[in-house]
């Protein structure tokens, strides 16, 4: 489930864990839309749909109360929360309020927010401070969220060495926010570092993928310049191939070499992604 559950057991990082599969989700024209999307999501036998920060302009812990409503074994949080546009202990309260009312079902993805937030955040009577500034905020964040003995998984995304490090210290669950093109060869020196700080903490790896199969995505081309067909000539670790069997057997590859064991991709992707979660257990 991409994080469901409690806090784990302190063991070896190298500990092989179960695939999970999830969608992020950045879309809700209305609450009808959102929701048939979660049911969708748990429908496809997915583990997990995290919200995006904002949701076209909506407050995202809003949103996953809605999600958690109608489904039942669905995880469900976010992807992840921007830490400038929130107080900490407001945070605090309101995501041990999701984690009780969902019986466990929520994750808290946070992050220092992505580069362009100086509007949103102005526009909440927030500053936006410079990259460093906010990760020792977000540090302190967690603190604060780590004051409650039960409290919700707690996942974090990075690729660079400060975010690295205070994700191998603190979270649960980390996604490696690795760029579009970055090939396997590349990857391995962020795992490495990753894993040089975690140490024997167990913490459950994450990918969040660009896209499945080869056909172009004029939207991904216009925002970062580059289209799924070239990032597969590349060999980027940012797509899978459609095939399940040949996905499932990337992915098999993936685990092995980083302990990568959940997998996320944009809601556009549900089914190819549910097809591969179907065909991944005859190939373990």
């Amino acid at each position: 489930m991409c994080g469901g559950g409690r806090a784990p057991t302190m063991v070896r990082m190298t500990t092989t864990k179960p695939f999970r599969f999830g969608i992020v989700a950045g879309f809700a024209p209305d609450l009808e839309s959102w929701t048939a999307q979660a049911r969708r999501i748990e429908e496809l036998g997915l583990d997990s749909m995290l919200a995006t920060d904002p949701v076209g302009g909506l407050d995202p812990l809003t949103l996953i109360s809605a999600a958690a409503a109608v489904t039942s074994k669905l995880t469900v949080g976010t992807f992840v929360l921007a830490d400038p546009y929130r107080d900490a202990r407001q945070l605090a309260w309101q995501s041990d309020s999701l984690h009780r009312v969902t019986g466990g079902r929520f994750l808290l993805g946070l992050g220092v927010g992505r580069p362009g937030g100086e509007g949103h955040a102005a526009t909440l009577g927030r500053e936006f401070a410079s990259p460093a500034e906010r990760i020792a905020r977000l540090a302190d964040t967690i603190e604060v969220l780590s004051e409650r003995p039960d409290r919700p998984r707690l996942m974090l995304a990075g690729a660079g060495r400060k975010m690295l490090t205070l994700a191998a210290r603190t979270a649960d669950v980390v996604t490696f926010s690795w760029g579009p093109r970055t090939t396997e060869d590349q990857a391995d020196s962020i795992v490495d570092t990753f894993r040089e700080v975690a140490g024997d903490r167990d913490i459950e790896l994450a990918v969040n993928l660009t896209a499945i199969g080869d056909r172009p995505s004029p939207q991904l081309a216009r925002y970062t310049g580059i289209d799924v067909p070239q990032l597969v000539e590349e060999k980027a670790v940012t797509v899978l191939p459609e095939n399940p069997d040949a996905a499932g057997e990337t992915l098999l590859r993936w685990q092995q070499r980083w302990g990568i064991s959940c997998v996320t991709v944009n809601s556009g992707y549900a089914e190819p992604l549910a097809a591969i979660a179907r065909a991944l257990p005859a190939q373990g």
